[in-house]
């Protein structure tokens, strides 16, 4: 299967956003429109700073023209056959995979991600479109007779109604995949608001759902550049009976308090700090492969990235000259440059960001053992030198805070209890990393990490068949697997009486 926007030939990268038309970015009832107000804002190249494009700039009206095609389009919807509507997530996947080297290309250029990095992540974003394909027609349910007798149970799942997506910069495609997909599975309609920084991307994935088959109306997109009042009047009207939030700790928080006004079903998937154990018995060269993964896929700028690196003093010294050699090495660059191994961080914000923890973490007397070269030609972009820390005290703010960034803190750690202490001692809980041969000594300690997800002699705790999300404040609800279904819908059972 072929998608329309793979077929673009002969115009190159420039060419496929073309054919995106984002100046009528606003996507409402199958087709693009130009923002009511006719405001566009600009998407940014963060290897340059120079403007990839305008886009179409939704405001408020435009949120409302949103929901009433969703709320339009629901009936119809929720009342097709799961199989119809596993077969469209079926052609999504299809023409997904299809457009895989576009979509990569689109991804590098307004995220920053390498191009490496892109296309795991267009391959990753398209396996929710087949896995929920699949769940779609796993329709469950439960009948039963009263303890009391004389009366039947009968217990269904039916789709929440029309739900709110809200996804972040860091994964544009997978994050809106990662949403869509189970919402839709469920027989929900939906409006989402990508990220200013990547509209792109979610533009590129509305047309490729359209291509599939999905009904005018089921799937909505406004960009825009004020998040805060669309998002408000999505929250404030009585139709959208759903919110699934990906983004940071703080602004989750907010929506939790407006969803609470009208008591809307709330997903939230929010920030990390993760920890990454490393036993004194550990594979040295295994963790420090793990560790490359864990900590800068994305350029470090994932909630589930390795924040923390834990390392027993038995083999500190080891994995440290390991894994900063493998860092120093790095190639950094454009992101469309092949080759490129780390590409820029999101915005300038963001690269003070870093900056400033390290500086702090100096101060405090930790230590830059390694980074790697900045290569001319990236003074213009939003670069960060992939950095490793040593000897980092236990209370630097940068082990407090989710980096979001190419640094790796090293601390050492001697007793087991302390290091359970240490690792629990944030307010985050999304996900944890522990290498050790001894499997009992591994299990036992993830057990006792307050994370909701572990990975286990392995950098990689993403997948779709599993249930994504974490604890604490890192976040409410489940993303993928079975869990992901039924977070977009109710459940309702029948009292039956036929005695």
């Amino acid at each position: 299967m072929t998608s329309t926007l793979a077929g673009v030939a002969g115009t190159g990268l420039r060419g496929y956003v073309d054919a995106l038309s984002p100046r009528q970015g606003v996507w409402i009832d199958g087709s693009g429109a130009a923002a009511q107000g006719g405001g566009t804002f600009a998407v940014i190249d963060p290897a340059t700073g120079a403007a990839i494009t305008e886009i179409a700039d939704g405001r408020v009206p435009d949120a409302v023209a949103a929901v009433d095609a969703a709320a339009r389009a629901l009936p119809g919807w929720a009342a097709t056959a799961p199989r119809e509507r596993s077969e469209v997530l079926r052609r999504a996947f299809a023409l997904m995979v299809a457009s895989t080297e576009q979509l990569a290309a689109l991804i590098s250029w307004e995220n920053g991600k390498s191009l490496a990095d892109a296309r795991s992540e267009a391959t990753y974003a398209a396996e929710f479109f087949r896995w929920f394909a699949e769940e779609a027609v796993r329709t469950e349910g439960e009948y039963g007779s009263s303890p009391a007798g004389g009366t039947r149970t009968v217990v269904t799942h039916r789709p929440v109604g029309v739900a709110a997506l809200i996804t972040p910069w860091n994964f544009p495609a997978a994050m809106a995949t990662r949403k869509i997909a189970p919402a839709l599975a469920a027989g929900c309609t939906v409006v989402l608001k990508p990220a200013g920084e990547t509209p792109l991307t979610a533009l590129a994935i509305a047309k490729i759902l359209t291509e599939a088959g999905v009904p005018d109306g089921v799937v909505n997109v406004v960009p825009t550049s004020s998040s805060s009042p669309l998002v408000t009047a999505w929250l404030e009207d009585p139709r959208v009976r759903k919110i699934s939030f990906t983004g940071s700790t703080p602004v989750g928080r907010i929506l939790l308090k407006q969803a609470a006004d009208r008591v809307v079903n709330s997903s939230m998937e929010l920030g990390g700090n993760a920890p990454f154990v490393v036993a004194g018995d550990a594979d040295v060269d295994a963790a420090v492969a793990g560790a490359l993964v864990a900590k800068l896929r994305n350029g470090g700028q994932a909630c589930t990235a390795a924040n923390r690196l834990y390392v027993h003093a038995d083999v500190v010294d080891e994995f440290t000259e390991k894994f900063g050699a493998a860092v120093a090495a790095l190639k950094v660059g454009p992101a469309l440059q092949e080759g490129t191994e780390i590409g820029p961080l999101i915005n300038a914000k963001a690269v003070a960001g870093v900056t400033s923890l390290v500086d702090a973490a100096v101060a405090a007397g930790a230590r830059v053992t390694h980074r790697a070269e900045l290569p001319a030609g990236t003074e213009g972009g939003y670069f960060y030198a992939p950095t490793v820390l040593r000897d980092v005290p236990a209370d630097a703010e940068i082990l407090r805070t989710e980096i979001f960034g190419p640094v790796a803190p090293i601390a050492t750690w001697r007793d087991d209890a302390e290091l359970v202490e240490m690792v629990n001692d944030t307010e985050f809980g999304l996900a944890a990393y522990v290498y050790s041969r001894d499997l009992k000594w591994a299990m036992q300690t993830a057990e006792k990490i307050d994370a909701g997800m572990i990975g286990v002699n392995r950098g990689v705790v993403s997948d779709p068949a599993t249930p994504f999300g974490g604890v604490k404040q890192s976040g409410l609800g489940r993303e993928g697997a079975r869990e992901g279904l039924r977070e977009f819908q109710e459940t309702q059972y029948l009292s039956i009486d036929w005695s």
